[in-house]
């Protein structure tokens, strides 16, 4: 394979398709790439699922679901999408790479592994967790594997109605009394920093980052996308009545952009060690939840054989 040419076809703006040659670390990229983002959409389910029985109201309680039913939908959409890649020496179908995230091999996003405290909380992930992942996911529709980019199209319309949805919750809750309002600062100042970080390493701690830029699977830095992320979001804080946890924040008009504090990257890197506040319980109910639902699974394949066995006969 000329990787030389393969970046020629990339760089000018051509999709790559499951048939096609291409270098063995762009599928590895790609895999470990989308099958993170997967991991990432049914781990992000948890956290929401918690708050299902415990929302104010039934209009809530219909939002919630709508939006972790889509959150599954998103997985499954990148499983499929990683399975293309599956070569028979690089292992990507599903159950490899699920398995890998299970025994903790393979991550997910870092935010996933804070608990969400209050009603606030499920407010400030649509608004702040889905708002970044956007910012993201908007990029990767124009990523130069097909099967990536087709998913990302119907994945980013429907993140795009989850971050209204949280925003509108914050927005009741900071026109509500002064003990809601305090739920929803209480909430920014929860999730801030963390949904910074969600961008990923600054750019010159990222070993990856280049060679997804190179390929045409990231379009943008960590650290454009996430300075981009600081400046639409600060002032819909501010609309909203809410002070940004940031005592180094403030508008620099020769940048035209905030500048920002230091991220606390010490508690990221604990967090990808398997030490924050929820990575022992997350994994610990995707493989309870593995466990309890193998009789589905066996199921399925046991009846797809014997209509398979029917028609051969």
């Amino acid at each position: 394979m000329d990787t030389e040419k393969f970046l020629q076809y990339v760089q000018a703006e051509n999709k790559v398709e499951p048939k096609d040659m291409m270098p063995e670390d762009y599928r590895k990229l790609l895999v470990r790439q989308i099958s993170q983002h997967a991991h990432s959409e049914v781990v992000g389910m948890l956290p929401e699922a918690n708050w299902i029985t415990r929302a104010p109201s039934l209009r809530r309680k219909m939002a919630l679901l709508a939006k972790i039913q889509d959150e599954a939908g998103h997985g499954l959409y990148l499983y499929a999408a990683t399975e293309t890649l599956n070569n028979g020496e690089i292992a990507a179908d599903r159950d490899s790479t699920y398995n890998d995230m299970l025994s903790g091999k393979a991550k997910y996003s870092s935010i996933f592994n804070y608990p969400a405290l209050s009603w606030a909380d499920i407010g400030a992930i649509g608004w702040l967790v889905d708002g970044a992942a956007i910012m993201n996911q908007v990029m990767l529709m124009g990523n130069s594997y097909g099967p990536y980019s087709r998913a990302m199209l119907r994945i980013c319309k429907e993140e795009s109605f989850h971050q209204r949805q949280g925003y509108e919750i914050l927005m009741t809750l900071c026109r509500g009394t002064k003990e809601q309002k305090q739920l929803a600062q209480d909430a920014l100042d929860r999730f801030w920093w963390s949904a910074l970080m969600m961008f990923g390493p600054n750019d010159d701690a990222s070993p990856n980052s280049q060679k997804s830029m190179n390929y045409r699977v990231k379009r943008e830095s960590n650290d454009s996308l996430r300075q981009r992320f600081v400046d639409v979001t600060v002032p819909q804080a501010e609309f909203l009545g809410l002070k940004v946890p940031d005592k180094n924040l403030k508008w620099n008009e020769e940048t035209g952009h905030y500048d920002f504090g230091d991220l606390p990257w010490d508690e990221f890197m604990e967090i990808l060690k398997g030490n924050g506040p929820c990575n022992k319980k997350r994994l610990e109910t995707k493989r309870k939840a593995q466990a309890e639902n193998a009789w589905v699974k066996e199921a399925a394949i046991a009846y797809a054989a014997k209509q398979e066995n029917l028609q051969m006969s």
